[in-house]
């Protein structure tokens, strides 16, 4: 399967950002992708730096505006496509949510962001509701895609209920950068961290990981930090952990990459995780902590 990433900038400017994004998906298409992976929140700014309700009309219905365009190109160019989307499903409750479209324009499924941070320039629990479509995987016709969003990739749960419910590939659509009061060693320790993370879901599950990060500066409109320096890094890792791609820190980018899907069922076969998996002895994993 070819993989289209798209690593971009993004401005204030709604119609800028998404014929930016048209313009980029044509390219990678040129290049041969059949699956086009969009980074988080890709229609405007990173807006969760600050709590303003006047953020809460960036939001879109599902379907609506949004869909119907993503719709179009994924249809247009014969492609699956996965767009992150700030869905209002009423007044006063949203969420922060993933689609993905068929080869054929039709909606395939839809995720909702289940783990919402709460962090300095990082307040989206005041926009996103947690998601209550739980952990299930969305069946395309290029195969079933195991997609989650952004902070959803630190956890191994997650990861790992989507591969026992036959995800083939897993995707996180990302915003994550450096906070400018970090020394440059302690930015580079949680990019390395983020990365590896992610790395070890591929290895623990026998299946690809395929992680799209934004790139750029955004300040913060209040002033009291310095802004999100976004550290770009999208990549592609291979069931065992194997990187495939990774793009640059401060760069916008487009690549395609190919990642052989029967080598999941290989690597599985020499190292069966899912076969030797004490299920007897998991039930404390219901509980928060164990005191």
């Amino acid at each position: 399967m070819k993989i289209g990433i798209i690593q971009q900038a993004c401005t204030s400017d709604k119609t800028e950002n998404r014929h930016k994004l048209a313009r980029n998906i044509e390219n990678v298409v040129q290049g041969g992708a059949q699956l086009v992976i969009l980074q988080e929140l890709h229609d405007s700014l990173y807006f969760c730096q600050t709590e303003n309700v006047d953020n809460y009309s960036l939001a879109e219905t599902i379907p609506g505006e949004a869909t119907d365009f993503y719709s179009a190109l994924a249809r247009k160019y014969g492609i699956v496509l996965v767009a992150s989307l700030f869905e209002k499903r009423a007044a006063g409750l949203y969420h922060n949510t993933a689609v993905v479209f068929d080869t054929d324009g039709s909606m395939a499924g839809k995720y909702r962001k289940m783990h919402i941070p709460d962090d300095p320039a990082y307040y989206e629990k005041f926009y996103f509701t947690p998601g209550d479509l739980g952990f299930r995987p969305i069946r395309t016709s290029l195969g079933i895609l195991g997609v989650q969003v952004c902070w959803d990739q630190w956890y191994p749960e997650g990861a790992r209920l989507m591969a026992l419910q036959g995800a083939e590939l897993l995707i996180y659509p990302t915003a994550i950068g450096y906070e400018s009061s970090d020394t440059p060693e302690e930015q580079q320790r949680q990019r390395e961290a983020w990365m590896t993370v992610q790395r070890g879901h591929a290895v623990a599950n026998g299946i690809p990981v395929v992680a799209v990060n934004r790139v750029g500066h955004e300040p913060d409109p209040s002033g009291q930090t310095g802004g999100i320096q976004f550290w770009g890094s999208s990549f592609v890792s291979g069931p065992q952990g194997e990187i495939l791609f990774r793009a640059s820190q401060d760069k916008e980018e487009n690549a395609v990459v190919e990642i052989d899907m029967q080598r999941s069922e290989n690597v599985r076969r020499w190292w069966p995780f899912l076969r030797d998996r004490r299920i007897d002895e998991f039930k404390e994993l219901e509980r928060r902590f164990i005191d």
